[in-house]
């Protein structure tokens, strides 16, 4: 039974009748009510024919086309099921009969014209629809230097079409679930069926599939949410995201499986490790040695992220600590608010110069940017807010945040050196002592989505794939 409104209740069954069938997805539809929902009665032969769909998402040429061929046909034309109407009437190559109508409501609505003939007790679906979408350009965040410059977009028939064209094998598998009562959102979760793990598949499969919400408003965020009840106190992402295709067929070939959400420009990468998360495909692009270079330097730049200014904290509250060739470090001039209370501010500066950068016009990004620099770099220490050491320790923070392209996972080292921060500020060395051991257990204790070392091949330990992910090695060549 569908269920319209508070008090209508309807019979969800096709019949041979074609008036009832008219009158059952004229009011589901609400054709009287919605613009954009198209309703034309034509006649094909000696039958009547209805045909309803989405405006705006259709192939205007495909389907006056399908018209004109329609209005063509003569009475003799006619076959007496949908079955033999579906395979000789229809010029078109994705053609479907279907007779429930809970899942014709929902192929109408997401654009699937649906054609009603008088005597058939089935739907035909012909799957012409197109959607308002854009060029499939290079990512802004996910950029490469030498790799493609395609990305993904928000639909996924096209982010399906940008794998599909990079693995040309059988035994790439596109499944497709939806989720959520109301979005009903399309998801596809992907693999190569010979190289994919079958319990983890069965896994990631069931937990998508046993999701039970209203809509994903949000996307991927909504659905990494419905899959992980990520605790509130460790800031490690569970998944790699990635918007460029190439990072996602190199995944998939490896074994891993993707996940494709509608509506989002970018992949979910599962199951995810930390040392997953923090690859790139510029590793890649590059010969071995180069590769192996820009991945130990951005390791390296990682800890330092979150290393540094605690570090410097400590070096200042105990100046017994520098050794005499470091002395240059000492901060000489006067200190009008506490070392540990400028970085705090620094901090929080520095995310609301990106959050007003996300919501600059293009035209004044450059001027404004400029201007800001002259202010916290020149004005803040002349002031005497702020000490220049503490800013040059800032702005190299701020730059080594950027060497990895995970915003999750900037965020999480971000806020592991906030509380390295404050614990040093407080209890001196043995809350920087404290504030390691604590930064190591969250990283050590946490668990991928499945449950697994989010630190793996360190722990448990595999030499051959924990040198793998430190040093980039060539390509395993394909055997005859």
């Amino acid at each position: 039974m569908i269920l319209l409104g508070k008090d209508v209740v309807m019979q969800e069954k096709i019949t041979s009748s074609f008036e009832d069938n008219i009158k059952l997805f004229q009011k589901i539809l609400r054709v009287d009510e919605s613009f954009d929902i198209i309703y034309r009665t034509i006649l094909i032969g000696d039958k009547k024919a209805a045909i309803f769909f989405i405006d705006g998402f259709v192939k205007d040429e495909v389907l006056q086309k399908l018209m004109q061929f329609f209005q063509g046909k003569k009475p003799g034309d006619i076959p007496d099921t949908a079955h033999g109407f579906s395979k000789s009437i229809i010029p078109y190559g994705e053609v479907d009969l279907k007779d429930n109508v809970d899942d014709i409501i929902t192929d109408v609505l997401s654009g699937v014209p649906i054609l009603i003939v008088e005597g058939y007790d089935k739907i035909i679906e012909i799957d012409c629809r197109t959607y308002p979408a854009r060029s499939v350009d290079e990512p802004e965040k996910d950029k490469s230097l030498r790799g493609s410059r395609d990305g993904f977009v928000e639909t996924i028939v096209f982010n399906t079409a940008l794998i599909r064209r990079r693995i040309r094998n059988p035994e790439l598998t596109m499944e497709i679930v939806r989720v959520g009562k109301s979005s009903k959102t399309d998801i596809v979760i992907t693999y190569m069926n010979d190289r994919v793990d079958k319990k983890v598949l069965e896994a990631i499969r069931k937990k998508i599939r046993s999701i039970d919400v209203d809509a994903l408003t949000m996307s991927e965020e909504s659905l990494a949410e419905c899959l992980y009840e990520r605790k509130w106190y460790n800031p490690f992402p569970k998944f790699k995201y990635t918007e460029r295709p190439d990072t996602l067929a190199a995944s998939i070939l490896e074994g891993s499986v993707g996940v494709i959400v509608d509506t989002a420009p970018s992949a979910m990468i599962l199951p995810a490790t930390l040392f997953d998360i923090i690859e790139e495909a510029d590793d890649y692009y590059f010969p071995p040695i180069t590769g192996s270079y820009l991945r130990i330097s951005r390791f390296i730049m990682n800890i330092l992220a979150v290393l540094l200014t605690p570090t410097f904290v400590l070096l200042f509250k105990h100046t017994e600590y520098i050794p005499r060739w470091l002395d240059f470090i000492r901060i000489e001039d006067t200190i009008n608010i506490p070392v540990v209370l400028q970085f705090l501010i620094l901090e929080f500066a520095i995310d609301g110069l990106r959050l007003a950068s996300v919501n600059t016009p293009n035209m004044l990004s450059t001027p404004l940017s400029v201007v800001a620099g002259i202010v916290l770099g020149d004005y803040t220490v002349s002031s005497g807010w702020f000490n220049s050491e503490v800013m040059l320790y800032m702005a190299f923070v701020a730059i080594a945040n950027y060497t990895q392209v995970s915003f999750e996972l900037g965020y999480a080292f971000k806020f592991l050196r906030i509380m390295l921060l404050v614990l040093t500020g407080i209890f001196g060395l043995w809350g920087y002592i404290i504030g390691i051991i604590l930064c190591i257990l969250a990283v050590v204790t946490n668990k991928t989505l499945l449950g697994t070392s989010y630190i793996y091949p360190l722990v448990p330990f595999n030499a051959k794939k924990l040198f793998r992910h430190v040093f980039r090695v060539s390509l395993p060549r394909a055997k005859d």
